[in-house]
């Protein structure tokens, strides 16, 4: 079964429509390595029509040129890429398909496809929102960039139920910016105000 992973750049507030003010000025060296490892041994790259046509308007003209990040828009390229998109028309990069009936059936099955070790979502909120809801995310990495947004889509809408999760990793980098690396979980208990009493700030003092 393969791991399925999100990878989001995401403000203190929780925006994940990025925005060049508040983004690339945290994007250093740092970043750059963390986003690397997100994209290391991706079998698939899974992307919502949004986030998939703000790549293919950039990165082949980016290959094409041969500037310094002409490797990394390569890989890109080169890579098997899904998207969920409701469209026909062609969508003009290579190695691309579109996802083949509901997405959560499709993701589901991919999953399962012998030879598919990594599903990579990037971006992509609408897609991030419907597998986690489904129980189909393995990972939700984040790179939180010190700074309040307060304007864009964030990553959780309003509903239920709660997404309780498990902090696998974290690490803080020289411009403030925390990658934080969760898994979905479960509660740590069922502990309502009188089971926790006994921890409250200068409880037994009295």
């Amino acid at each position: 079964m393969a791991t399925l992973v999100s990878t989001l750049f995401i403000s203190l507030d929780g925006v994940v429509e990025i925005d060049p003010a508040w983004h690339f000025p945290y994007f250093d060296e740092h970043m750059g390595a963390a986003v690397d490892e997100d994209y290391e041994d991706v079998d698939v790259l899974l992307l919502g029509r949004v986030t998939y046509d703000s790549f293919a308007g950039a990165w082949p003209d980016r290959e094409r040129a041969g500037g310094e990040d002409a490797v990394f828009a390569a890989q890109l390229g080169d890579v098997r890429k899904v998207v969920a998109t409701r469209g026909t028309q062609d969508l003009g990069w290579r190695n691309v398909e579109t996802v083949r009936g509901e997405l959560v059936e499709a993701v589901a099955t991919l999953k399962a496809t012998p030879g598919v070790g990594k599903i990579l979502v990037a971006g992509s909120v609408s897609v991030v929102r419907q597998l986690l809801a489904a129980g189909l995310l393995d990972e939700l990495r984040l790179l939180v960039h010190p700074v309040a947004a307060r304007r864009g889509e964030r990553l959780f809408d309003e509903g239920d139920p709660i997404y309780p999760l498990r902090l696998l990793a974290s690490q803080v980098f020289p411009t403030g910016v925390v990658r934080l690396v969760y898994a979905p979980d479960e509660l740590p208990g069922s502990q309502g105000y009188d089971d926790v009493v006994d921890a409250v700030p200068g409880a037994g003092q009295g």
